[in-house]
């Protein structure tokens, strides 16, 4: 009788700590991932108001892969958390993020730390 009473006491005890600890690190992990996204969004509508400005072949090319950015950004599910797609998403945003950088000619180094949040160009 004492093990069984004692084996549910930890059991809610448990429980009530796990979810406790799982809401911290998935609001910390969130933050984390929506400081990400909100400098892609911010970096692309940017480049694309300052490209919209001198329009040229060149630069129409530019505009096409902001927009496939600002687009993909838009329909990522902010309000989902169980979205099973969500990791494949976040990296192909990353890997759209790095070849806008890289046809805009700019070094882009994204940190999330605990001392520093930053993009830097």
């Amino acid at each position: 009788r004492f093990r069984g009473e004692g084996y549910q006491e930890g059991y809610a005890e448990g429980s009530h700590l796990g979810a406790v600890e799982g809401r911290r690190y998935g609001s910390l992990h969130g933050a984390k991932i929506g400081s990400e996204i909100g400098c892609y969004l911010g970096f692309a509508l940017t480049w694309h108001c300052l490209l919209q400005k001198c329009r040229g072949e060149k630069n129409s090319k530019k505009i096409r892969v902001l927009d496939s950015l600002i687009g993909m950004i838009q329909k990522f599910p902010y309000e989902d958390p169980t979205y099973d797609k969500l990791q494949e998403d976040l990296e192909k945003i990353r890997g759209k993020f790095k070849q806008v950088c890289s046809m805009l000619n700019i070094q882009s180094d994204f940190r999330i730390g605990t001392e520093t949040s930053s993009l830097t160009f």
